[in-house]
């Protein structure tokens, strides 16, 4: 029967994976780790070490080099003639420079000859700046102030000024090497260059991964004159079309027909970021269903009823590829705070969960902010956690309150923090390494007044880009799609024991502590 493709570009990989709609199977799963699989790039993380002035870039080269193993491999675990649909992701934010040769290139790509060789001489700047690069400060505050302020920024593209996104980045390249930037003709993201090269045409960008670049009206999902204008001169005719996430762009191009052995008449959907790929990927792309993702820093991210951006600037809105909006938020004090609780008082993990059995939710009024580093939901810069409580607690004397308190603390924070979403969640899907805690799970049904179920999905990126091409080329509801690869774990669904105003309390004390901190400041 025929399979469905998804490519997942992130940060330090190129993977893949392949959907059976009619068995509801994953067909094939390979990964080319970029440290590992291409050392000639010497970027043992995916990107170039020991960048200057907080850069973080990597070579657009190594993507391509990657993309040809990653489907070699995967020539060699399936028939890739029985593919008939094909979508991808992007690690959002990275932007890749071309000169007017690329339009020539990408149409007649040369299946005697490598990727990397064709595309060397399109390149109009070696490198490409990804999302973990700090170097726009200044060009944020540029654009803020010719804007007209935060708040505008936000109401018009989702989110302030961001460092790494793609709008900042444009506007220091144009300021640093103007040379440069005057012979760019496109500039395209990780998900829309990737994709123009399957496709074989110059690709439009999609409004999931296009609302990350400060450049878009989410209003209208167009470029934004004004924002345009504050980046950069002419920047219009530098950037490609815009279209939404259920757009075909066309049959594969023959260079990879040619080369490894796929269908003419696949059909490739438009890419998106990996973000808005993951939200289709766990089965959450329709409202009443939220994403909790517990990383090193914590994730939240939904799809919105209706487009609205957060007042406070911390969040952020994409466009959502099965139509509409989602938001994204992060909370950078994640793990690492619940780790560094946990350690303080020489507890293993078993230790940290069985203190949640030893004391009870709102637990006596001992309440902590377990900031212990700048955070960013919201903007506040801390080295210590603000703590309220008893005077045992706040000289850290106990606990098994103090882990219960640092849980407590980062959901009823996130709770105040994504309130602007205007969503009421029938459903969290917690995932990430800390989701299996059922400790940490029940705290956050608790919280958010919510069933929490944790699901039997790995490859959320991919398998979101396959369900979207499955969606776009054959019709198939991405609810049933979700019914199909998107599954509950056994055993995992958690549902809310407290009532629903037992954390008002701590909400009210967590306000207090930060209206607190903010004066002091």
């Amino acid at each position: 029967m025929p399979y469905t493709l998804g490519i997942d570009a992130s940060t330090q990989s190129c993977s893949a994976l392949i959907i059976d709609t009619d068995s509801g199977t994953i067909v094939s799963e390979v990964s080319v780790n970029f440290g590992k699989d291409l050392p000639q790039y010497q970027a043992p993380s995916g990107f170039i070490t020991n960048g200057e002035n907080g850069e973080v870039h990597a070579d657009p080269l190594m993507w391509l080099d990657a993309l040809e193993q990653l489907l070699d491999l995967l020539s060699k675990t399936c028939d890739l003639s029985k593919i008939t649909a094909i979508s991808g992701a992007g690690q959002q934010h990275g932007s890749v420079y071309l000169n007017d040769r690329w339009f020539d290139v990408v149409d007649t790509l040369d299946s005697t000859a490598t990727l990397a060789e064709q595309l060397a001489p399109c390149l109009s700047r070696k490198t490409s700046p990804i999302w973990m690069d700090s170097s726009t400060n200044v060009e944020c505050a540029e654009i803020t102030a010719s804007v007209g302020g935060d708040q505008r920024v936000c109401e018009k593209s989702g989110s302030i000024a961001v460092e790494r996104f793609t709008g900042p980045q444009i506007r220091r390249f144009y300021k640093t090497d103007p040379d440069a930037f005057s012979n760019t003709a496109r500039i395209h993201l990780v998900s829309s260059f990737l994709c123009s090269l399957l496709s074989g045409i110059d690709a439009p960008i999609d409004t999931g991964d296009g609302a990350g670049m400060n450049l878009l009206n989410i209003q209208n999902w167009h470029w934004d004159d004004q924002l345009l204008e504050a980046t950069a001169p002419n920047l219009l005719n530098s950037l490609p079309e815009v279209a939404t996430g259920n757009t075909t762009v066309g049959p594969i191009a023959q260079y990879f027909v040619q080369k490894y052995g796929f269908n003419s008449n696949a059909q490739v959907t438009i890419f998106t970021g990996d973000n808005p790929s993951s939200l289709v990927g766990m089965g959450a792309s329709q409202p009443g269903k939220v994403v909790i993702s517990l990383g090193t820093s914590d994730t939240f991210f939904a799809a919105m009823p209706e487009v609205v951006a957060d007042p406070q600037g911390c969040g952020h809105v994409f466009g959502n590829p099965a139509g509409g909006s989602m938001s994204l938020q992060c909370f950078v004090n994640g793990s690492l705070a619940r780790e560094n609780v946990k350690d303080r008082f020489g507890y293993d993990w078993d230790a940290f969960t069985a203190a949640f059995s030893t004391t009870s939710p709102n637990n006596h009024g001992n309440v902590m902010l377990p900031f212990f580093s700048p955070e960013i939901s919201p903007r506040i810069q801390l080295e210590a956690p603000l703590l309220s409580g008893s005077n045992d607690f706040m000289t850290w004397k106990l606990a098994d309150e103090s882990i219960r308190a640092c849980v407590e603390g980062q959901f009823v924070n996130m709770k105040l923090r994504s309130n602007w979403m205007q969503l009421q969640p029938e459903v969290i899907y917690l995932t990430g390494g800390a989701s299996q805690n059922d400790a940490i799970a029940q705290v956050v049904a608790d919280v958010f007044q919510a069933k929490v179920q944790r699901l039997a999905v790995t490859g959320s990126v991919g398998l979101g880009a396959a369900m979207r091409a499955a969606n776009t080329v054959h019709g198939i509801d991405l609810l049933d799609l979700g019914d199909q690869f998107c599954q509950p774990l056994a055993d995992s669904i958690v549902e809310p024991k407290t009532s629903a105003n037992t954390y008002d309390q701590t909400a009210q004390t967590i306000t207090a502590l930060l209206s607190s901190q903010n004066a002091h400041n």
